[in-house]
């Protein structure tokens, strides 16, 4: 059975290394490792198809090293012994160990005393955050490397070099690639070269000659043979999240264009959950009290996109994301209660005042329970001076009033002649 065109083009040299110039480029740190023959353990992350395992390759074959491939979540612990007697038996080994977030305890305690002895250089593979998904004992012996999603001119020259080699790609089959079959596969697989490639041999393969002998790569023939890739990771990923935190930061900066295109990525996805959430927590956190109706008609266009479902839940969830962007913004309702949350936590706030405790009870009086309370509607305006924080930290002040948005400004000016008049440095002005 013949191997697929990915890993026949594999790299053997860093040389051969498409893309990830910042860690195999001259002079950068991996080139570094190999040209000392210094090397040490790493991890490898980023998305699928961009590089890891090519990286990996190129170290082994440009050290020379034995170089040996395992997954951590298929692979046992006994696969894990052969290797390691192979290390002792002939000396270092490479072990590109793909899949490492998968790594269960008893294949990692195994493999620690071979990291420390140098006998195995582990290169593992993951498209998980390492800081997140994999275990401290594994990372804290490993220098962690970002691999970055592949440029369309890296990915274009990996898929010339793969036409035009006779041994390992397909140089010998009469390929007619068109332009515009060459864009949408370099634009249709978003980076991953390995869906690039295997799906340029897919198309290749399964085409019939044309009466001229040429076999022809039409548009068509591309667009079927190539599944389209989401620029969105799997919904437990690294990569959602990403969105997810760009999606709310894109609308907290009022830019509108970049918040519908990580919308449009989340609705891709068909991840109705946590757009509806995040848009939620965006307009409060980041409108909030500088445009209260632009926060509930975005809360009712989550509820209506809730029940309509997608397709259609697109539509309002659009009309949402733009009215924020375009909202002024306010962030003061969560400083004011991470300010009083602070203070809580902080303990050591003093009690509650006896006035406003509880007096709804038999001998709460005698305790001098409520006995001194004001009762507001008593009064005109529905409004007296008391004191309601406890006397140790009566003056905390705690909402800091912004000025952006009619509605923040009226809040501000009525928050403040309050404060005055609880204060005593004035009446309060309805």
């Amino acid at each position: 059975m013949m191997e697929p065109l990915a890993f026949r083009m594999r790299p053997r040299t860093l040389d051969e290394v498409v893309g990830q110039q910042h860690l195999i480029g001259p002079g950068k740190i991996i080139w570094r490792m190999v040209e000392a023959r210094m090397l040490s353990s790493m991890i490898l992350y980023g998305p699928p198809g961009t590089g890891k395992t090519s990286i990996a390759s190129a170290i082994a074959g440009s050290t020379k090293y034995a170089f040996r491939t395992l997954n951590a979540a298929t692979d046992s612990k006994k696969d894990l012994q052969v290797v390691a007697e192979e290390a002792k038996m002939s000396g270092t080994v490479i072990l590109l160990l793909d899949e490492i977030h998968r790594l269960d305890k008893a294949k990692q305690d195994f493999l620690l005393p071979h990291l420390e002895s140098g006998r195995i250089v582990l290169i593992g593979a993951t498209t998980e955050n390492p800081y997140i998904a994999i275990n401290p004992a594994i990372r804290s012996r490993a220098q962690i490397f970002e691999v970055k999603p592949l440029t369309a001119a890296e990915v274009g020259l990996a898929i010339d070099r793969a036409l035009k080699d006779p041994q390992r790609g397909l140089g010998k089959l009469p390929l007619v690639l068109d332009d515009d079959a060459r864009t949408q596969l370099i634009t249709a697989t978003n980076g991953d070269l390995r869906s690039a490639l295997n799906g340029l041999e897919l198309a290749a393969r399964s085409t019939a000659p044309a009466s001229d002998g040429q076999i022809y790569l039409t548009l068509s023939v591309i667009e079927e043979s190539v599944q389209k890739r989401s620029l969105v990771a799997d919904k437990d990923g690294d990569g959602h999240y990403d969105v997810i935190s760009a999606f709310q930061k894109s609308i907290r900066g009022s830019d509108t264009d970049a918040a519908l295109h990580y919308l449009a990525q989340l609705i891709a996805a068909g991840d109705l959950v946590s757009i509806a959430r995040r848009l939620v927590v965006i307009a409060y956190e980041d409108i909030g009290l500088a445009n209260p109706p632009a926060v509930e008609r975005a809360v009712t266009a989550v509820q209506a996109a809730e029940r309509i479902g997608f397709p259609e839940a697109r539509i309002p969830l659009a009309n949402a994301v733009i009215e924020l962007c375009l909202s002024p913004k306010s962030n003061s309702a969560i400083d004011a209660i991470d300010a009083a949350l602070a203070r809580v936590n902080q303990g050591n706030s003093g009690a509650v005042p006896d006035h406003l405790k509880d007096a709804h009870y038999q001998g709460a009086q005698k305790l001098g329970r409520g006995v001194t309370y004001r009762y507001p509607h008593d009064y005109p305006e529905d409004w007296v001076a008391q004191q309601y924080l406890p006397d140790r930290i009566k003056n905390d002040q705690y909402y800091q009033p912004k000025q952006n948005g009619t509605f923040e400004r009226a809040f501000a000016k009525q928050y403040r002649q309050l404060l005055a008049a609880q204060r005593g440095q004035q009446p309060p002005q309805r």
